[in-house]
């Protein structure tokens, strides 16, 4: 017999299927290989650090990654924040990149360091890093404007494709980007929540993706967890659970606990396509599960600061950058037999024929 907290979370898990998007597995029915679509937020060094201080040194590391994902023939999609579309290295490599069809830059805002800043949200949010989604409308429009407006003048060509920081999104933050004119967003998370991850101190922390579908869909605009008639194509993270069980068996308050998240993120932990020290076996098992249920895509991402030695907490030194880029190397490798590259706009114009139009 089920308990009524099981009876709650099957009915739920029911509910998140029956979102689930009908043409799961549609590329494979049509004779086309899947695709891998690599995704680097691409920002400050070492922002996790939370000092204050901007510097970009990781855009002159980009190079050696653009070079290892063109040698497979894949096409990485650099989501950019303020500081970094304003590094002459970076626009220069991208310009470059972009004008031999081999990569693509969208947008990437961190709401506390981009412009307009003369009204912030929290006593410091240098310290709190706030979720764009917890500033007034008004606000939020202005910073998507002066992000969009930037990166156009930069690169020459329409902003489509978008992550938002910390992955803090919700329906308002999407109707705001579809008024911009964007086709596609990647910042859904799904099995996973984010309300442990503090914000803004007076809100509720960041979005409980745990129910989202796990497939691309159009995002309805009145709920952006389920397929609708909106304009937005939303394309999630690849993630798969460890173990059976999941963390969407949990309450959505445990997981708003920080000590009781991190207890939860142990024994049910998720497998990303996201490179750490020493986890090429668990990417490996998210790319094998890809390909075993016959999903349409498989997500990659990192963070542009990870690809430098010191720009990061996971990558102090200039031995993880090589041991990481042998686990790159291995992983595009088996990739290049199962997937073929595509940016995250040129997946969204193939799923989503209207968008070729844009």
């Amino acid at each position: 017999m089920q308990s009524r907290a099981q009876s709650q979370v099957t009915e739920t898990s029911a509910g998140a299927e029956s979102r689930r998007p009908d043409d799961a597995g549609a590329a494979w029915e049509q004779g086309k290989a899947p695709a891998f679509i690599i995704t680097i937020d691409t920002e400050r060094d070492n922002a996790w650090a939370r000092s204050g201080i901007t510097t970009t040194e990781n855009a002159k590391h980009l190079p050696r990654f653009q070079e290892l994902c063109e040698k497979y023939a894949l096409k990485p999609t650099f989501l950019t924040t303020y500081e970094m579309a304003r590094d002459p290295d970076f626009a220069r490599t991208m310009r470059a990149a972009e004008a031999r069809g081999a990569a693509e830059v969208g947008m990437h805002l961190h709401a506390w360091d981009c412009p307009p800043l003369e009204r912030p949200l929290t006593a410091n949010d240098e310290r709190f890093h706030p979720y764009l989604m917890e500033f007034p409308v008004a606000q939020m429009r202005a910073k998507v404007r002066t992000m969009t407006a930037l990166l156009e003048d930069t690169f020459s060509h329409k902003m489509t494709s978008h992550r938002a920081g910390r992955w803090g999104f919700d329906a308002t933050y999407a109707s705001v980007l579809a008024e911009e004119g964007y086709l596609v967003d990647c910042s859904v998370t799904p099995y996973v929540s984010w309300r442990s991850h503090g914000g803004d101190p007076a809100r509720e922390g960041g979005p409980d993706f745990r129910f989202f579908p796990q497939e691309p869909y159009v995002m309805d605009p009145a709920d952006i967890s389920r397929p609708g008639k909106g304009s937005l194509l939303q394309v999630p993270m690849s993630i798969v659970p460890r173990l059976p069980l999941s963390q969407r068996l949990l309450p959505a308050a445990m997981l708003s606990n920080r000590k009781l998240h991190g207890l939860a993120q142990r024994l049910l932990p998720n497998d990303w396509l996201r490179p750490s020290p020493g986890n090429l076996p668990a990417m490996q098992r998210v790319l094998r599960a890809c390909i075993g249920e016959r999903r349409s895509y498989a997500m990659f991402m990192t963070h542009s600061s990870e690809l430098m030695p010191g720009g990061s907490p996971y990558f102090p030194t200039k031995e993880h950058i090589e041991r990481l880029y042998r686990s790159l190397e291995t992983l595009f490798s088996e990739v290049s037999r199962h997937f073929r590259g595509l940016t995250l706009t040129e997946f969204a114009r193939e799923r989503v024929p209207a968008a070729s139009r844009h």
